[in-house]
């Protein structure tokens, strides 16, 4: 294909995964990878976190995160405990060494953040990010393929 035939999952997947490989870069100098920083971020620091809402909220699949949260308990990064008011519940807690591998993968993606910041304009920025919101929309707009036919 050439540049003008690509299309636009295509820029977001290949930008995407330039993302991930700099972020993993990263993330192997401490020994861990992009997920469990995500993982790590996506956890309060402070009130601990209710492990139904954590699949959610990064966008995983049970199995993936029953995977990186186990890899996190393995290494002393996480804790779960019975939820003390839903005995069903349980509420992931960052230890000392999560708190500080979390500061560790917040400031490499503020880094990242602001060297975004400093190349584009924020009036650039704001158009990019309604534009994915807009294609955000229209990905889980179903409807788009309702009485379409495709043939092989």
């Amino acid at each position: 294909m050439e540049q003008g035939d690509l299309t636009i999952d295509h820029y977001i997947r290949s930008t995407w995964l330039t993302i991930q490989k700099m972020y993993n870069e990263q993330a192997s100098k401490f020994d861990s990878t992009m997920v469990l920083g995500f993982a790590l971020l996506s956890l309060d620091p402070k009130q601990g976190t209710p492990s139904t809402s954590l699949g959610p909220r990064m966008g995983m699949e049970p199995t993936s995160l029953s995977r990186t949260l186990k890899k996190l308990e393995e290494r002393g990064m996480i804790v779960r405990e019975n939820h003390p008011e839903d005995k069903r519940s349980v509420l992931i807690y960052l230890t000392d060494e999560g708190l500080k591998m979390r500061d560790v993968s917040k400031k490499v993606v503020l880094t990242f953040y602001e060297a975004i910041e400093e190349r584009i304009p924020q009036q650039e920025l704001d158009i990019f990010f309604d534009v994915l919101y807009k294609i955000n929309e229209i990905a889980v707009d179903k409807e788009i393929y309702k009485e379409k036919e495709y043939k092989s």
